[in-house]
């Protein structure tokens, strides 16, 4: 299966980061390439690519769609393990950062990974497939709580009580498909026919637990901040409220002088903010694209530049 990778606000991102031709450039989630490749287009021979994913047939696609481009250099990791991947490749500095925290169309339009209720296939959903944890395992090896808490909190699900009861109940599933039957089953059948795909958000929360793309999702973007030089943009593009909201705080948090509390008379924790916020509110993708691409609707993207 082609590896198809459509960058989402690719204009409004290039825009954002201000390339300079001679500037080191790190792309978090590099998926198919499909910004990365407009960035390196803008590079001189001094400039640098950084390209990450955990996909390892991301990378594959990436080494040769970027082959005719020799500043270019590709890590198959975690990004949350950047800061081991800076150090082995004595990177101190950054000019830009870019993390798409989205899932490829290939991941979610190719059958074998079982990421979509569309499909009837295994149980999945692992980004990276040399990773042990599946949904498989998560749908039947978790106790009722844990995916109850699950459901509730990663999908934002209101009949996450009933659709956990009714997974272990059945217990084994082995495919989507039956996953899906299932979660059919357990909200009443008015919220089935009349919701946007009533899997939708329970499929969404077995994801993010499977790949674990919420853990330390702070403490990364806090870091990578550091590594910004003075003058240095970062785009973010989330997908769903749980992202944009870690985001948007760390964001705040990063771009405000004195975090005491309100009533506090003096100033007396000593923060001082390091970075300014591109724009306040999240940009979203045009009307235009949104029919182009309907998966550019649910995104949000936060730019910011460093002091």
């Amino acid at each position: 299966m082609e590896f198809i990778h459509k960058p989402i606000m690719l204009k409004e991102i290039l825009s954002g980061l201000s390339i300079n031709p001679d500037g080191i450039y790190l792309d978090c989630t590099i998926g198919g390439a499909g910004h990365s490749k407009e960035i390196i287009k803008k590079l001189s021979s001094k400039g640098l690519l950084i390209g990450i994913d955990k996909d390892q047939d991301a990378i594959n696609v990436c080494k040769e769609r970027l082959k005719d481009y020799k500043n270019v250099i590709l890590v198959k990791s975690d990004f949350k393990n950047i800061e081991n991947v800076l150090n082995d490749l004595k990177i101190e500095s950054l000019d830009g950062v870019l993390i798409d925290l989205g899932v490829s169309s290939y991941q979610l339009d190719n059958k074998e990974r079982g990421f979509s209720f569309r499909f009837d296939a295994k149980l999945d959903m692992r980004m990276d497939q040399s990773q042990q944890l599946s949904a498989y395992e998560v749908v039947n090896s978790y106790s009722l709580q844990h995916l109850t808490r699950i459901i509730k909190e990663y999908g934002e699900e209101e009949y996450a009580s009933s659709i956990a009861k009714n997974i272990v109940k059945n217990r084994p599933i082995k495919t989507t498909k039956e996953l899906a039957l299932i979660i059919e089953k357990s909200m009443p059948t008015k919220v089935v026919y009349t919701r946007n795909g009533a899997h939708k958000k329970t499929f969404q929360a077995i994801r993010i637990e499977v790949n674990k793309e919420l853990d330390f999702l702070f403490e990364t973007i806090n870091f990578l901040i550091t590594k910004l030089k003075s003058g240095g943009k970062m785009a973010i593009l989330t997908f769903h409220s749980l992202e944009d909201r870690i985001v948007k705080n760390v964001f705040k948090i990063n771009a405000t002088d004195c975090l005491c509390p309100p009533k506090t008379p003096i100033c007396i924790c000593g923060h001082k903010k390091t970075i300014n916020l591109v724009n306040k509110k999240p940009i979203i993708a045009s009307e235009e694209e949104q029919k182009e691409n309907p998966r550019s609707t649910s995104a949000k993207l936060r730019i910011i530049e460093k002091i």
